[in-house]
């Protein structure tokens, strides 16, 4: 049997998803020369909704997110399944805004023409055409004296006005869903809170669904309709964004909020604020891999990996010891 292609998941095909979900991801996979990075990831991406992908640095959730693009590395081995199959389509059903504005606008072209492009690159439309929804495109995002701005280089922008036109490359083209892999690190809280804000009112404009890619968890709270929480390449907690924050499921939710400071809501007690470092892949201890870090961990978790329950309607989670975590009703294995 051939090697799977590095950017198209095995099993992936044209099709509508179960259950009216816009997009859906079935076992997702991802290896490096038989190491897995990714491992067994499932979830579906509803019409018009903000899903947050969540957890520390090498957790998986950017490979997770840029999968569904077709934009995983060369050298990957991709298996699960993902309908329908938005790869071939991307820059119009399915599109993303970087997490370095500046490495993804061209130096030697001016960001309306690169604009105009993307909008040539999928509609039948002439330059003119193209210039002026490039220009409107711009405007909506808030650059001001966009027609002027529009001629000007991507060095000639501050950074934040870069964020800008890429979240409107993004959404010119009017995606069914746009991806945004940690689109605002380059940028302070000022500008991060203010790029957040320019990103979910435009993916309401053009009535997109939203894959949020970040580790900023008030960014979570502030935008994200679900969450989807990553540990060592694996989903450990996924529902409602504010069930999850304000009463998490996991051990490692639980200690990632742990970590922040909340001077009002819960405070969680039971478990203290993360130490130790995420396991790398290929260095994966027996169990869960959350184990060495958990304050609940014990013998059970040392030698069996937990599987996903649900937890309750909309709530599922990995977790030997989730219905010990406070106000947690009984579970159903999924």
């Amino acid at each position: 049997m051939p090697s799977p292609s590095p950017d198209r998941p095995t099993g992936a095909h044209p099709g509508p998803p179960p259950d009216g979900a816009l997009l859906s991801v079935r076992d997702l996979r991802i290896s490096f020369h038989g190491t897995e990075a990714v491992r067994g990831v499932s979830f579906d991406v509803r019409p018009r909704e903000v899903l947050a992908l969540v957890g520390e640095s090498g957790a998986g959730k950017s490979l997770t997110a840029r999968a569904l693009l077709g934009m995983v590395p060369a050298g990957a081995t991709v298996t699960g399944s993902v309908l329908p199959d938005l790869s071939a389509e991307r820059g119009r059903r399915i599109t993303l805004v970087p997490q370095d504005a500046l490495s993804a606008l061209s130096p030697v072209h001016p960001v309306g023409d690169q604009l105009a492009a993307a909008v040539r690159s999928v509609r039948r439309v002439s330059r003119r055409e193209a210039r002026a929804l490039a220009v409107a495109a711009l405007d909506r995002v808030g650059i001001p004296d966009a027609g002027r701005r529009a001629r000007a280089y991507p060095h000639e922008f501050s950074g934040g006005m870069r964020q800008r036109a890429v979240i409107a490359m993004a959404t010119v083209n009017e995606p069914d869903i746009v991806v945004a892999d940690e689109p605002t690190t380059a940028l302070d809280a000022e500008r991060r809170e203010l790029a957040l804000r320019v990103l979910t009112e435009q993916r309401e404009a053009v009535g997109a669904s939203l894959v949020l890619v970040t580790h900023d968890l008030e960014a979570v709270r502030g935008h994200a309709d679900r969450m989807l929480v990553m540990y060592a390449g694996r989903a450990v907690e996924l529902g409602p964004a504010r069930e999850v924050l304000d009463r998490p499921r996991a051990p490692y939710t639980a200690g990632l909020l742990a970590s922040l400071p909340r001077p009002d809501g819960p405070r969680l007690r039971r478990l203290p604020v993360l130490t130790g470092t995420p396991p790398a892949p290929g260095t994966l201890p027996p169990g869960c891999a959350f184990a060495p870090r958990c304050a609940l961990a014990d013998d059970r978790c040392r030698v069996a990996e937990p599987e996903p329950v649900q937890a309750e309607a909309g709530r599922h989670v990995a977790c030997h010891h989730s219905a010990e975590l406070p106000g947690a009703p009984e579970e159903q294995p999924v």
